[in-house]
Formats: C-alpha cells, structure tokens, sequence
C-alpha cells in the first residue's frame, strides 16, 4: 500500500486484487506519459486504475471538465480535448509517449456514427504524428477483414487501418462481446435469461462467437504497451470458449440456476429482435441494434500469436459470467455501459451554467430530526432496484413511454445500490452534482420537450433539517410549455411522498 503524491491518500497498487497482477509482462515505468481516450466509457475506466497501480504517468483525455475525475483518478492528469476538434489534440498528446485510443460513436446511432468514427481517428492519427507519439494503441473489433461487415464491424475496421495508415506505430487488438459486470453486452444476456421463459432462437443463433472477459482485455491492454514486440502489429484476442449465442445464453442461464426452453423461432429480423431486447434489458435499442446486427458476422480469434506473447491463461466464458454475478451481487461494478449513454451527455448544458434559473420550478420540504448524514444516505439509495419509494408505478409508466419511443427508460437502474458518484446513472437520470449530505442534483435524459433537474438539499434549521425536492423544467416550443402543465398535477404526490419516505428509510 503506498501513497498519492497528490492527495496523500491511500493508493492500492496492482498486486493488491487488480487484473493485471499476473501479468507476465513488466512496467515500463520510464517511457514517459500514457494517454487514455474514451477513459470515461466501459473499458477505458478499468484500464485507467490498472495504469496507475502500475506506476505510470498517466493522462487521461475528457471531453468537459468536472471535479469528479480528479476525485476518481486522484493520481492522473486530466485535460479537456475532443477528438473531432483537431486544435484541441495538440495539448492532450503534448509529451505523450503511448496513447490508447478506445474512442468510438456507435451510441450516436447508425446514421452518423460511422462517418463520426472515421473523421474523430483521422484527427487523432495527424495530431500523434505532429506530436511524434511513439504508439497508439487501439481496442477493435473481431470479424474476418475480407468478409462483408455490418456496420459497427466495418466502422472498426475502417478506424483500424486509418489509425494504422500513419507514421505512429499502432498495435490493433481485436475483441468480440466483452463480458464483464456492467458491460452492455452482459447486461443484454442477463436480463434476456432472466425474463424469457421460452427462448425462441433464430437462425443466426448458431453464429459462433469467442466472448472474452474484460479482465482479460485490461491485461491484453496493458501488456501491449509492455511488450515492445506488439509495436505496429494487429492482433486477435477472445477469451477460451468458442460457442454460439444460443450456447451462451444457455450456459448465462445454468450459471444461474434457472431452467429455460430454447425453441426455433421462424422470425429473425434483426432489428424487430433488437427492439423487442431494447425493452426487456437495461440497453436502448440504438446500442441493441448496432450489436444484434453482427449476428450474421462470425467473430473468433483466427490466430492466437498473442498468447505466444502475453501466455496468461485467459478466463471461460463461464468463468467471466460467474465473475460478472459476483460484483454485482457484491456491489462492486467499477464502470458500466451506461457511463457513457447517451453520447456526449457530459456536454449536456448544467444547471449551474444557465444564464438565470428555468422557466417553471416546483418545491416541497419537510422538516425532520434525522441527521443530515443519514437523510443524504437515504436519498442516494433511490432508484434502481430499490424503486422511488412510493408511486413506483408513475415512474414505471414514465419509463416505459420513454423506452417505446427509444429512450433510456428507468429499467437502466443504477452503477450500484449503495454508492453515487457524479456522472452515474439513476434510471432515467444522471447524477450532475453531488455535495455529501448537503445536496443531489439530477439531470433528466428521458426524451422529452424541454431539459429538466432535479434537485435535493438538505439544510440545517434551528436544530433540525430541512429535506427539500425542487424540479426546474426549461421549456422548448409549445409543446414543453402543456409537457410541464400535463404533469404538475402529479408533482405534489410524486415528490412529497418521495421526500417523506427519503426522511422515514434514513
């Protein structure tokens, strides 16, 4: 256990239960510093930790600033830059030696994500050549380079050879679903397994797949920087198991212990199919549908030189599904799909940035003895599996209008049951800003005529505390203005319901 050089706070270090403890490459702590884009999706939250307890100078690339990343990632150096915003790329790549790039646009939706896709690496690749970057790494994705591609494995394979086409050398590593707690391809067979009874499988059930463990993509990650002999090469990573989508379902469902019927189904449209899947998972149907679209695609490893070159012995499938169920029913999911959903969402407009207050607002309190310590514990267990408390169904109903018409609906739950940090998700909220037992404040991201907050305070009042909930809604076109009047009736049940069993749970 050592210390932060920033904060002075306790640090663990990469032999204290990380991924990469039984890596069998070494640190290359000299080389200078590493970037890491896309740090605030799935895999690039994982990756960042694994860097620093490794001991390296690492800066991490964000697209706008908050106080939560230096709380986060204590250690690291933080700028603010965009991919698709050349001038701002000479400053994150300035001194940098090695750069990840897991930057992708597939949650922008099938119209412009590949185009964005292309046009954010051929940004990245001129600016790592102007500021003579001596790597890049990038996590891509498995599918047979000669084959016809869907979408999102063409949009990969056309990032790889751009980031590839340039002086930089650039180590591609090619992956298939990643299976880990909160990862959005776990998240889609979990909650398929546990809501259908009667499995009606299509054709392309029978695609062979090679799913690999994000434990083990950290380690592919870090041990391509560490082993020189990857430098300019591409490579094929998957976990142990080759099976078919219908064979991981099955096993999802023995891990599990529950008993399903596995049927042929005459329908396989795909898109009816993601749709359907968008509304009984967490993942909205964009992120569904560009997935469910490489079915017809196989995706396994058609060469394992990366082993020969990092021999560690890569999880099963079962064993990466039995490891996924106990974070989550230990609490412990670090990142989730959902951080980075909807696309560019910590570019979304702030309360506090607004020129005045908006337009329509709605407040109710109560006064209570509870300590403001407990009153704020209670108020940040609200939502997910937990529920709202009371009037669930209202908030139900609200969240399945939002999922018909391909929003993210309040089945997305939360990171985790007992913790909130800013940037997490609470149903069809995220967390804007967080003071400890003072003050919660969420930003609205169902689909709806307007932007919307909500805010929770608690303040100390002549030897008691004031718990309040205020709602500010700025209109947009006359719709917003009979979307706020629609639904005021229900605020004073909704919200003083919720604040009265915040003040008795705590």
């Amino acid at each position: 256990m050592t210390t932060s050089r920033i904060t002075g706070e306790p640090v663990l270090k990469w032999d204290d239960g990380f991924f990469c403890r039984d890596l069998p490459s070494k640190p290359q702590t000299g080389i200078g510093k590493v970037l890491v884009t896309g740090a605030t999706g799935y895999v690039g939250g994982r990756l960042v930790p694994e860097l620093l307890a490794r001991g390296y100078h690492v800066r991490v690339m964000v697209r706008a600033a908050s106080p939560e990343y230096k709380e986060r990632w204590a250690d690291a150096e933080i700028v603010v830059a965009d991919a698709l915003r050349p001038e701002e790329l000479a400053t994150a790549l300035d001194g940098v030696h090695t750069a990840y790039y897991l930057i992708h646009s597939l949650l922008l939706g099938q119209k412009i994500f590949e185009s964005t896709d292309f046009c954010a690496a051929a940004n990245f690749r001129r600016a790592a050549e102007e500021g003579d970057v001596k790597r890049i790494i990038y996590l891509g994705a498995l599918g047979d380079v000669q084959a016809v591609l869907s979408p999102h494995l063409r949009s990969r394979k056309k990032v790889a050879r751009e980031l590839s086409r340039g002086s930089v050398p650039t180590t591609i590593l090619r992956a298939a679903i990643i299976i880990g707690s909160g990862s959005a391809s776990y998240e889609i067979v979990e909650h398929l397994v546990k809501n259908i009874l009667v499995f009606p499988t299509p054709r392309w059930a029978q695609t062979r797949c090679q799913p690999i463990g994000i434990r083990d993509v950290v380690k592919y990650l870090v041990g391509a920087l560490e082993e020189p002999a990857t430098s300019g090469r591409s490579f094929d990573i998957g976990g142990a198991d080759v099976l078919t989508y219908e064979e991981i379902l099955r096993v999802f469902t023995d891990v599990l212990g529950l008993k399903r019927l596995f049927v042929r189904s005459p329908i396989s449209n795909v898109r009816f199919l993601a749709y359907l899947a968008s509304l009984i998972t967490p993942v909205p149907a964009p992120v569904t549908l560009s997935l469910f679209e490489g079915r017809a695609d196989e995706v396994i490893c058609l060469d394992n030189e990366i082993r020969r070159i990092l021999p560690f012995k890569p999880l099963t499938y079962r064993e990466a599904v039995v490891r996924a169920v106990a974070r989550e029913r230990e609490d412990r999911v670090h990142t989730r799909w959902s951080d980075s959903y909807p696309p560019a969402h910590e570019l979304d407009l702030r309360l506090a940035d607004l020129p005045k207050l908006p337009r329509y607002r709605s407040s109710h309190s109560l006064l209570t003895e509870k300590s403001a310590a407990s009153l704020f514990r209670s108020l940040c267990s609200i939502g997910g599996k937990e529920g709202w408390f009371q009037s669930n169904w209202m908030w139900r109903v609200r969240g399945a209008f939002d999922r018909v018409f391909f929003g993210v609906g309040t089945s997305r739950g939360r990171r985790s049951l007992s913790e909130l940090r800013v940037g997490d998700v609470i149903d069809f909220w995220r967390v804007e800003a967080r003071a400890r037992d003072r003050r919660l404040l969420l930003r609205a991201e169902m689909k709806m005529p307007g932007a919307a907050w909500l805010q929770f305070s608690i303040r100390p009042e002549e030897g008691v505390n004031r718990l309040s909930v205020e709602a500010f809604y700025e209109p947009r076109g006359v719709f917003g203005h009979a979307y706020w009047y629609a639904f005021l009736p229900f605020h004073h049940f909704i919200f003083r319901d919720l604040i009265e069993q915040i003040a008795r749970r705590s």
